[in-house]
């Protein structure tokens, strides 16, 4: 464990230095900081007197040097719009980006895996057909027209009036497919739970969770089908190997095959995808957080670009990076819980 430990964290440091390079070139891509700190009026002298004082003279190993050297201390500059350290605004915003992302990981969680392990075992049933039809339109859809069409459903209402009302058939079904509408569809709502430090929460009243539903939902909608397939496809690989089959052999139920023995193995890869996935849906909130005016990260990264603030997008790519890490770090050591005949180091026991 601690050889594994001492290896994870030194490619960890590797990694965050790569992105940190790549930061670094961004923020030297994205103009001069100068433009956003003075106003037009400041002279040419007074200018260039501060491009010396913040050392944007120097070379540009100097410049990463110091860029670096001020990361490691957790100084990543200040927000030319809000006026404080990047850090803080990130850390005001991140509660709320992670919060929709643990609501969209618990409604893949709960529906993915019934839906999957239930499609592997009755893949001929019509109801598993429909499953993966529906996974297939699902993986096509882009995140922000699924949003879209949630608000005009759930949120604004729909009216259908397809069918003929003089029959009892055409007011079932115009009622059938006809919606009133009502949830929130913009912002966390008003009544949050203060937990710590800036971290407010909406799962602990109605009105927060009402407004958690359709963005949750939305951004849930990226991942659920390519879950719902993953864990078919490897289900049924598993189900098709000897040690099933020595299984049923012995007279196990089939209750035990499927839920003790095949998901079990069934399990690992889907904690490998689902661990990058994670960080994957901190990146997918931009989309989300915009049709929702969620304030997350993923709006102030937005708004950020708009404002030309590169300290903050500087800052934010630093804090999806370590997202990453932290999360494929967390994946390689929940594989030795979920199948202990995988040892730490990738060799099989």
């Amino acid at each position: 464990m601690l050889a594994f430990l001492v290896q994870r964290i030194s490619q960890a440091v590797l990694v965050m230095f790569v992105i940190s390079v790549i930061a670094f070139a961004i923020q030297d891509g994205l103009g001069d900081p100068l433009q956003e700190m003075v106003g037009m009026s400041v002279s040419m002298e007074e200018r260039e007197a501060l491009r010396e004082e913040l050392g944007l003279n120097d070379s540009m190993v100097v410049q990463y040097l110091r860029f670096a050297g001020n990361a490691l201390q957790g100084d990543l500059g200040n927000s030319y719009f809000y006026g404080k350290p990047t850090l803080e605004v990130i850390a005001e915003h991140l509660p709320a980006t992670l919060e929709l992302v643990i609501g969209a990981s618990l409604i893949i969680m709960f529906l993915s895996v019934p839906i999957g392990v239930y499609a592997a075992i009755r893949p001929q049933a019509w109801l598993a057909k429909f499953f993966m039809g529906v996974s297939t339109v699902g993986i096509s859809i882009p995140v922000f027209l699924t949003a879209i069409v949630l608000i005009q459903i759930y949120s604004i209402g729909v009216t259908i009036e397809w069918f003929p009302e003089d029959t009892g058939w055409g007011r079932w079904l115009n009622g059938a497919f006809t919606t009133e509408g009502g949830l929130p569809s913009y912002g966390r709502g008003d009544e949050l739970t203060h937990l710590f430090g800036t971290w407010y929460s909406g799962f602990f009243s109605t009105d927060g969770l009402m407004h958690l539903v359709l963005p949750c939902v939305s951004l849930a909608s990226i991942m659920l089908p390519l879950f719902i397939r993953l864990i078919r496809a490897e289900m049924m690989e598993v189900l098709q190997s000897d040690y099933i089959r020595y299984a049923r052999a012995k007279g196990l139920s089939s209750m035990r095959i499927n839920f003790l023995h095949a998901l079990k193995n069934t399990m690992l890869p889907v904690i490998t995808v689902g661990g990058v996935q994670v960080g994957v849906m901190v990146a997918y909130t931009i989309l989300t957080e915009t049709v929702f005016q969620w304030p997350g990260v993923g709006l102030m990264f937005l708004e950020a670009i708009t404002r030309s603030d590169i300290p903050l997008i500087v800052a934010y790519l630093m804090v999806v990076g370590l997202i990453f890490v932290i999360t494929n770090t967390l994946v390689d050591l929940v594989y030795g819980l979920v199948n202990p005949t995988v040892k730490l180091t990738g060799k099989k026991a």
